[in-house]
Parts: C-alpha cells; sequence; structure tokens
C-alpha cells in the first residue's frame, strides 16, 4: 500500500504565520467573526483519517460505521456519508439524526447499546437498518417480538463479551465480564441457536467492542480470534454468519506534535485481519474518535489571569460543560495560544467559570505568558466535546464551524437563552 503524507493536526501556523490556523483560515479570525467558545473541525482532516481506513481494507469486503456519539453534528454526519461511511449508533435520537443528514445511508446502520427500547426498535425496523447489535437475551426477545408485529425480518448480531483487557481508562473499557455490555462469550452459542428457527430473526453477524482510546493492536486481534473460533464452531451447527463486527476503539494519542495516523491504521487492520484468518464474511468497524477527534479544537478566551498564593489561575469563557473529558476523565489536551506572547514557560491552571473545583482543562500546565482578552486553542477536541456538552450553570452551548479548504460553514448557531428556555413552562 502507497505511504501518503497525513497530519498528525490540522491547526498550525503555515508560513510562519504569526497565528494559529485551521488550514489556510486564521482563528483570530473565526474567533472575530464567530465569537468564543468556538469548536472548530477541519472537513479534510475528515476525509483523510476516513480514507485511510478504506484504503487499508480495499482488499477485502467492509463497512466503515462512523460511531455517531463521538460527534452527532449533522454537517459531521454528511461528510462522512458522502465518502460512502455506514453508522454506529446507540439510540433512536441518533438513528434520526442519520437520517436527517444522510437518509441514503440507513442501510448502512448498525444499532448497538444496551438499554434499546421497543420505540427505538420498531423505528430502526420500520426504516430498514443494516444491523442490530444486540446486547442481551432479554433484548434478542424484545427484537423478537417485535419485528413479528411488524413482519419484518431483522437482521441481527449478538454482542460478545470476550473478556480480554485494554489497557485504558476504566470509564471507557467494555470488554470484560464485570462491564454492563454484550452476552459473556461462553453462552452466545446457546443464544443463536435459541432463535435459530425463528423466520422473524436472522443471524447476520456477530459483535464485539472492546473499550475505547486503545492504543495497541494486540487486544484487538486477541478479541478477534476469539470470535473467530466461536463463529467455525457455529458453522457445524449450521449458522453461518456473514458479518464480524470488529467494533470501534482505536486511539490517537492527544500529547504528540507528530502522530502518524497511517502507521496506526495499518498496525490495527493488520491484526484484525491476521486474527480473522479465513473468515471471508464482512468486516465492520466503528471508529469514532481516530476519525474525528484531531480534527477539532475548542477555541477560548482568557477572562481573567489570577493568582492565589503560588498558584496562576487562567480563567476562560470556555468551562466543563462545554469540554468535559478532563473533569470526566482526567483527559489530556494541548492548549495552545493562538497568538503566542514572548517570555518565560510558566506552570498555571487553565479552568472555567463554573462554580465547581472540577471545572479545570489543565492542571500545572507550562503555558508561555498569556493575558485577558487572549485566545486558546484547546486541541483534539472534536470528539466527545460537543456531543457531551451540557448547559449547566444555564451556559447556551457553543457554535461550531467547518472549514473547508478556505470556506467556512457554520453547522450549529451559538445556542441563545432563550433556547434553554423554550422547552419550560
Amino acid at each position: 500500500m502507497a505511504q501518503r503524507k497525513t497530519l498528525a493536526r490540522p491547526f498550525t501556523r503555515p508560513n510562519n504565520a504569526a497565528e494559529l490556523h485551521c488550514g489556510s483560515v486564521s482563528l483570530v479570525a473565526l474567533a472575530k467573526r464567530h465569537g468564543t467558545p468556538l469548536y472548530v473541525y477541519s472537513a479534510d482532516q475528515i476525509r483523510e483519517r476516513f480514507c485511510l481506513f478504506q484504503a487499508a481494507l480495499e482488499d477485502r469486503e467492509h463497512l466503515i460505521c462512523y460511531a455517531v456519539k463521538a460527534n452527532s453534528t449533522l454537517g459531521i454526519l454528511k461528510i462522512l456519508a458522502a465518502q460512502g461511511a455506514g453508522f454506529d449508533i446507540v439510540s433512536g435520537g441518533e438513528l434520526k439524526r442519520v437520517l436527517a443528514a444522510a437518509p441514503e445511508a440507513v442501510s448502512r446502520i448498525v444499532f448497538s447499546g444496551v438499554g434499546k427500547t421497543a420505540a427505538e426498535i420498531d423505528l430502526a425496523l420500520d426504516e430498514g437498518i443494516l444491523q442490530f447489535n444486540v446486547e442481551s437475551e432479554g433484548e434478542l426477545e424484545l427484537l423478537a417480538k417485535r419485528a413479528a408485529k411488524r413482519k419484518i425480518r431483522a437482521r441481527f448480531a449478538l454482542r460478545v463479551n470476550p473478556d480480554v483487557f485494554a489497557e485504558t481508562h476504566p470509564y471507557i473499557s467494555t470488554g470484560l465480564r464485570e462491564h454492563k455490555f454484550g452476552v459473556d462469550i461462553r453462552r452466545a452459542r446457546e443464544l443463536y441457536l435459541s432463535v435459530k428457527n425463528n423466520k422473524w430473526l436472522e443471524a447476520y453477524g456477530i459483535s464485539v467492542h472492546i473499550g475505547s482510546q486503545i492504543r495497541s493492536a494486540t487486544p484487538f486481534g486477541a478479541a478477534i480470534a476469539r470470535v473467530v473460533e466461536l463463529v467455525n464452531v457455529m458453522k457445524k451447527d449450521g449458522i453461518v454468519l456473514k458479518a464480524i463486527d470488529a467494533g470501534g476503539g482505536l486511539g490517537i494519542d492527544y500529547h504528540a506534535e507528530v502522530f502518524n495516523a497511517q502507521e496506526k491504521v495499518n498496525e490495527y487492520t493488520s491484526a484484525l485481519k491476521k486474527s480473522l484468518n479465513d473468515f471471508n464474511g464482512r468486516l465492520i468497524l466503528e471508529p469514532g474518535r481516530f476519525i474525528i477527534a484531531q480534527a477539532g479544537a475548542l477555541l477560548t478566551r482568557v477572562l481573567y489571569v489570577k493568582k492565589n498564593g503560588n498558584k496562576t489561575f487562567v480563567i476562560t469563557d470556555a468551562a466543563m460543560n462545554d469540554l468535559i473529558r478532563p473533569a470526566l476523565y482526567q483527559a489530556h489536551h494541548e492548549i495552545v495560544p493562538v497568538l503566542p506572547r514572548k517570555g518565560q514557560v510558566k506552570p498555571v491552571d487553565v479552568v472555567g467559570p463554573i462554580c465547581e473545583t472540577g471545572d479545570f482543562f489543565a492542571r500545572d500546565r507550562k503555558l508561555s505568558p498569556v493575558e485577558t482578552g487572549d485566545l486558546l486553542a484547546l486541541l483534539d477536541a472534536g470528539a466527545y466535546g460537543m456531543s457531551q456538552s451540557s448547559n449547566y450553570n444555564t451556559r447556551p452551548r457553543p457554535a461550531e464551524v467547518l472549514v473547508d479548504g478556505s470556506k467556512v460553514s457554520v453547522i450549529r448557531r451559538r445556542e441563545t437563552i432563550e433556547d434553554l428556555f423554550a422547552t419550560e413552562k
């Protein structure tokens, strides 16, 4: 496979420019026009990351289903649908989002999640999605009942729990027996056999997802190896599965300036192919973070620089309601002055205005001098940023803009206080 240059991040200072840019567009200009806090995304980076998966799997049947939960903004979904993406959804609301952005992609949707309701299952059946990733015996029974009532044959894949350890944050590890996701792989054969003769259920595939932000390919390969063993056993039972859904979870490097995305994708897909062995059905992948995280940044303005004893606090107009990852996962985001000042680098806490001690983006982070009014960019914020945002402290959520070449589009306007009151009486 030909190697090609890939961007670690689309946020740079082109031609030694003073200010940080997204592609060819100045972040100073974006802040002036659209205000802050502001999410900024690179369309070029989104396309590039998606195409890395497509190219790495061009030698076998596959479907890349973008994990909508990572960033569900309609403008992002439209870009990916145009590239031929499928979509991994976890709610009826996410299904509605895909239908609004790209109704033609409905046959490329897989529906995951441990708590699907009857109404959500009915909606997905009526719309004709590709596959239900079933996560419990009770859900399989409900799917059979809803499919029979609507006289629609439902394609399903059991999500099996392979009991494979993935070195990641415990909140986003999903592949062990003590986690709420999936069914024990040792029970899966029994469940497939129990519905073998149900005319309203089609055992289309098998699914596995062991966690998120996993940096090594080894646990992915180990999980698929266990799945393939089960698939081969079930062939003898007359159950021939057409697809293996390997889930998502491939991580990025939130610290590195140089990140070889193609190398990581090749390493990951090679491990999967090796473990798939002679399985010649469709491989489904569900990447989210890897596609969108480094394509986005949160732009924020400094409100105050405050000293408390030996501590220096940089207080910004963005807060944990805009980007909760540092508070929730102790996640690291690089923080870059858009127009850096000269002077000695010193440790500071970068915090927001919310009335919580946990409202921080970084603690004891070494930054060059900043002053009131300066702009900062929190990098790698495209995934689980806007999609996990809230209105805590009655704060309207930020606007989102998409940079496509030299074109800038507002893909979500800034909320107003009136928007927040609209559902209340």
